[in-house]
């Protein structure tokens, strides 16, 4: 699905990615985690192609992303950002259609409504699809740009591809496990996602796969249990944590301090 080698990326003087691989299969969930300022953002738009980064190629479904049409592009892959304006003069249902924009040329058709309908329910937010987007709380805008996130790639092309920076900010703890759960559902239709994550408990229950970074670089790449341990946490976060068997799953539960 997404396979890049040596990624470097410099803002200035200031190098924010240092020989970063990337490596995502067809139907995985990787997730991305670390401490503020270990480039887990900057990674992320590399990889959608929003920001240069020098001259290695980034393939996706073994093409160079940028060689990609925009337009065709946009329904194969599409990006949850960490920051999206609080002031937008719309309704909630306007914000959630802009997803569809890549599917019609000026008055979006019935599956367009269809598709938006559909996620406004999944994420439990059709009831305000009247309401201002700027009435709503922190938690509410976030459901909302999930939803316009799975509107785009709400289409009969196979194998598509999102990227979510920290998806779960404002949410509250239902709604945390709602939106992974949507994420999760996603990838287990052969499709396959990127997120950025703090809780790395919530990492732990979801990922099929885990990059940690640490200033810039890879600090460790594998399955929840290869690269949760404590000696891996305590390296990257300078901070100690004990690994527990999690009671119900079995996968890695941390306990900090």
């Amino acid at each position: 699905m997404v396979k890049a080698n040596q990624i470097n990326y410099k803002h200035r003087e200031f190098i924010i990615l240092n020989e970063v691989d990337v490596s995502l299969d067809y139907g995985e969930l990787l997730v991305i985690v670390g401490p503020n300022g270990a480039g887990k953002s900057s990674l992320l738009s590399v990889l959608a192609n929003e920001i240069q980064h020098g001259k290695q190629q980034i393939l996706f479904k073994n093409k160079p992303i940028s060689d990609w049409e925009v337009r065709e592009l946009s329904q194969h892959k599409a990006k949850f950002s960490q920051h999206n304006s609080n002031e937008i003069p719309l309704q909630v249902k306007d914000v959630v259609m802009m997803g569809r924009y890549p599917y019609f040329d000026s008055q979006p058709q019935k599956k367009d409504f269809e598709a938006m309908n559909k996620h406004l329910c999944e994420t439990e937010i059709y009831h305000l699809k009247e309401r201002d987007y700027n009435t709503l709380s922190g938690g509410e805008k976030q459901r909302v740009h999930l939803s316009r996130v799975m509107v785009q790639v709400e289409n009969e092309i196979q194998k598509k591809l999102i990227f979510l920076d920290e998806p779960l900010n404002n949410l509250d703890v239902k709604h945390q496990y709602k939106a992974l759960e949507i994420i999760k559902k996603f990838t287990q239709e052969e499709n396959s996602a990127i997120v950025v994550l703090h809780d790395l408990n919530l990492a732990a229950q979801f990922a099929d796969k885990i990059l940690l970074m640490k200033s810039g670089k890879v600090s460790a790449y594998g399955t929840p249990k290869e690269v949760f341990t404590s000696e891996n946490i305590a390296k990257a976060y300078n901070f100690p944590c004990t690994i527990c068997p999690h009671p119900v799953n079995g996968n890695p539960m941390i306990i900090f301090g």
